[in-house]
């Protein structure tokens, strides 16, 4: 039995509500024209107030040297271990654009990718094309691929460069090589088979890549397809089974909303915007909710485009914004990231993310800035990521005692 299993046995159907505040791929490194870390530069007076009335430490996501995937990653702050419920990102894409995803069905993330004249990979997002133009491309795709097999395939846009593939079928297997090599200056991978098992889905996926190149092959520039994050969709028990939540999801991303619908997490329609969530979650705190779970995507995505700059001010727009959360007063208060991607790097990385906790029964600390190197000093010092969810239990009263 590991700390969740525990965690499940003690939860009890009251308590105060909780409140997760991910600012996704926060955690950054030093930039030494700058001075620190995009946390460190920014100017953060709301975070670091909170910081002197909360809990602080880092969150080690998946385990020492593990650079996890937003997947993986959210799946540890919910208190799913991202070892044992291992969910490819093509799973969670189809469940976040409310696709009607099938108990054993395989799906994986598309992007749409541009290929120079030597066939290698130039722009791994084809410019970040717009979603309309994506919805031409796929429907293009889907009028002009045919797979030979007892089964059918879903090819439906995502966002911008971003789709999502889903094959259904019989004998399928999601044990699968990705074809995007996630760098440039190569060309894209074969998809190759992990087992026996997974053959007759690698042929597949084969046929379909080298068909969708063809139809794609006079357009610019998305001329390839990529595909990443194999799985077969098998249902999670929910948070309300688990740990006796009902929550619900503020995000506009579908990878977010995707895995908050596989753990049986209500949808606010998408926000738009980070001040609009932040409203959203103002206007549905209410309502019979215990936990709300409100997403940050584009302190990730800055990150990944090595745009220091513009992730501080990001950052800042958040710090303006707290208040909108903390005049709510929640029992449970928690503001961390899933896994750091540092601007320095350009793409997620290992390293521990902050993580303060505030809560009327929190021990303080010293800890008077919300950034990386500060919140080490914290009480909670450095812990696994999956031990967020006990913290946030606990501090709401919605963990029983354990033992006599």
């Amino acid at each position: 039995m590991d700390i969740t299993e525990v965690w499940e046995d003690l939860a009890w159907n009251q308590g105060g509500k909780i409140v997760y505040l991910i600012l996704d791929g926060v955690g950054g490194l030093p930039d030494p024209q700058r001075g620190g870390t995009e946390l460190q530069v920014a100017e953060t007076c709301n975070l670091d107030q909170l910081a002197k009335e909360s809990s602080c430490g880092l969150l080690e996501i998946v385990g020492p040297g593990i650079t996890p995937g937003s997947g993986p990653g959210h799946l540890a702050l919910f208190g799913y271990d991202p070892l044992k419920y291992r969910i490819g990102r093509g799973v969670l894409s189809a469940l976040g654009i409310d696709f009607d995803l099938q108990a054993g069905d395989v799906a994986a993330r598309a992007n749409f990718a541009t290929l120079d004249q030597s066939g290698r990979v130039s722009d791994r997002r084809a410019g970040r094309i717009a979603t309309d133009f994506n919805r031409e491309l796929t429907q293009k795709i889907r009028d002009r691929v045919s797979l030979d097999f007892d089964g059918t395939f879903f090819f439906e846009t995502v966002s911008e460069h971003r789709a999502v593939l889903v094959l259904r079928g019989q004998g399928l297997s999601g044990r699968l090589h990705d074809s995007d090599p996630q760098q440039t200056g190569v060309p894209p991978a074969e998809p190759r088979a992990k087992d026996d098992a997974s053959q007759l889905t690698a042929k597949l996926v084969r046929s379909f890549l080298d068909q969708a190149k063809a139809v794609l092959a006079d357009e610019s520039p998305a001329n390839m397809v990529l595909l990443r994050g194999f799985e077969r969709y098998e249902p999670l028990p929910s948070l309300q089974q688990r740990f006796k939540l009902k929550g619900l999801c503020i995000a506009d991303y579908p990878m977010y909303r995707g895995v908050s619908r596989l753990i049986g997490m209500d949808l606010v329609d998408p926000p738009g915007g980070i001040e609009a969530r932040f409203k959203a979650l103002q206007t549905q705190y209410a309502k019979d909710y215990d936990f709300f779970f409100v997403h940050v995507k584009k302190s990730d995505s800055l990150g990944e485009d090595a745009d220091f700059d513009s992730k501080v001010s990001l950052i800042e727009t958040v710090d303006r914004l707290l208040p909108l959360i903390t005049t709510l007063a929640p029992d449970v208060l928690v503001v961390t990231a899933d896994h750091s991607t540092p601007a320095t790097m350009g793409k997620h990385s290992w390293h521990p993310v902050p993580l303060m906790i505030y809560s009327p029964h929190g021990r303080l600390d010293e800890v008077a800035q919300f950034d990386e190197y500060t919140c080490r000093q914290g009480m909670l010092g450095i812990r696994p990521g999956t031990h967020l969810m006990g913290l946030a239990l606990a501090n709401a009263g919605r963990l029983q005692k354990f033992g006599a």
